[in-house]
């Protein structure tokens, strides 16, 4: 990809938020990418003309010695340090119960969470605050009046809802329209060429169908499946390689995963993209998503992944990726 060509923008749901088609997931922030790698990578990022960062509060408490907040103030002090506030637009979560000292979605709990992530941002308020998982102990009608709140101080812009299942993402949007309050624009769901029935389809009804209908945008994370559709993880002797992700990865490990994998070798062959670009590219021609988040460690990485975004994948090749990672349990 041409670092000249600025990648195509695209808005999330009815907001006047654009972004580029790929958005950094910051999880690796004070994780597996340290300070200093870090920002070299939001620098690579944003000169390429992509904007949408998305982190979270609870980012990356799992590492011994955090305790949650680390991402979001390395993304900070970057800002502080480039003065691209106005460049990237920021997507951050609240609400994850894995937050140490536990959390929920609350009124009260999200009118502090929020000024904490401004803290650690080191920004006057967040373009896309997101609910980070669902709360069954808490109603629309409280979550949505603080989030009202929030965007009437000016802290946030709009919102977001995370990992939210058909039936509570439909009693929100139902609630915000019912009473004027704002809905969410996004919908962060794990979603890629693999893993597609909990988005395309469930029980309840289609999170897919239901987001197109009250225009929601999709910016699904999990985007590369742990790294699996990169093609770098073909045997199990494969996923010790890497500590931190094989062992999410063996599950793919299967006759589905293979076909994929075939599959993203043929449009390799075929386009020249690596299967990384390809998966990303597969996902970025759904309907309804926005912009896939993925992550990346090394400034190869992020260059092969960026790559994607120039990638136009014809219809054939579409067709015969969409068939390998379908069920056929179900076809």
């Amino acid at each position: 990809m041409d670092a000249r060509v600025t990648p195509s923008r695209r808005l999330l749901g009815t907001s006047d938020l654009q972004v580029a088609p790929i958005a950094f997931g910051g999880s690796v922030f004070g994780w597996t990418a340290d300070e200093t790698m870090s920002h070299r990578l939001l620098d690579v990022f944003t000169d390429r003309g992509f904007n949408m960062i998305d982190t979270a509060d609870v980012y990356s408490f799992w590492l011994p010695g955090n305790v949650g907040g680390e991402s979001e103030a390395t993304i900070g002090r970057w800002l502080a340090a480039t003065g691209k506030r106005d460049k990237v637009v920021i997507a951050t979560k609240c609400g994850s119960p894995r937050t140490p000292g536990g959390a929920n979605l609350s009124a009260a709990y999200i009118l502090k969470a929020v000024e904490g992530s401004l803290k650690r941002l080191g920004v006057e308020y967040i373009d896309l605050y997101q609910a980070h998982r669902d709360d069954l102990l808490t109603q629309p009608d409280e979550m949505l009046a603080a989030y009202d709140k929030l965007i009437r101080d000016g802290k946030v812009r709009y919102i977001g809802a995370s990992n939210f299942l058909y039936p509570r993402l439909k009693q929100s949007l139902d609630y915000a329209q019912a009473h004027g309050l704002p809905k969410f624009q996004t919908l962060q769901p794990p979603y890629n060429l693999y893993d597609r029935d909990a988005f395309e389809w469930a029980f309840e009804g289609s999170l897919a169908q239901l987001c197109a209908e009250r225009q929601v945008s999709a910016i699904p994370y999990f985007s590369l499946a742990s790294g699996f559709l990169t093609g770098k993880y073909r045997v199990a002797a494969d996923t010790v390689k890497n500590r931190a992700r094989g062992g999410d990865v063996e599950k793919y490990l299967n006759p589905k995963g293979f076909r994929i994998l075939a599959a993203l070798d043929q449009a390799a062959e075929k386009t020249g993209g690596t299967p990384a670009q390809i998966a990303l590219a597969w996902l970025m021609a759904q309907p309804t998503v926005a912009a896939c988040i993925t992550s990346a460690t090394t400034i190869d990485q992020l260059e092969d992944l960026l790559g994607a975004a120039e990638l136009q994948l014809d219809e054939a090749t579409l067709n015969d990726l969409s068939q390998a990672g379908s069920n056929k349990s179900r076809s």
